[in-house]
């Protein structure tokens, strides 16, 4: 019970921050992404400060066999390898953020926000992962 509730009360301070951040909000994302043109860079210093607060933690994380509060193995990546397959993947992931504004966590929160925009993207995103699962198994 301690643990979902944990889980709960981070996730509702990650969807307020990125509220708070306009990072839920597409067209203040897509500000940001388009540098040829009106420039945002206020979710820069969002990420920064994302960075610098999390940064810490992974460090330590980096150095212990368990998690510090559910006793579990840590399951962080184990290859540095930069591969076809990553750098397809991340390129996938910045021209969906950059076309619909929207990446995973906003996108939660704009369901949970009830904004048909977000389920779509929800369904599409879900919709991506049974088709990458299905090829994997292929």
């Amino acid at each position: 019970m301690r643990l979902n509730l944990l889980g709960l009360l981070t996730g509702l301070l990650f969807g307020l921050g990125l509220l708070l951040a306009g990072m839920a909000n597409p067209a203040k994302v897509q500000g940001f992404l388009d540098l040829a043109g009106l420039w945002d860079p206020s979710l820069a210093l969002v990420m920064a400060g994302g960075i610098g607060v999390a940064l810490p933690f992974f460090l330590l994380a980096k150095r212990s066999s368990t998690a510090r509060l559910t006793g579990e193995p840590m399951q962080l990546p184990s290859s540095s390898v930069i591969d076809k397959r990553l750098l397809l993947g991340s390129a996938a992931f910045g021209v969906g953020w950059g076309i619909g504004g929207i990446c995973p966590g906003p996108a939660l929160v704009l369901v949970g926000s009830g904004i048909l925009d977000g389920v779509l993207f929800v369904a599409a995103m879900l919709a991506g992962m049974a088709l990458f699962s299905w090829l994997e198994r292929r």
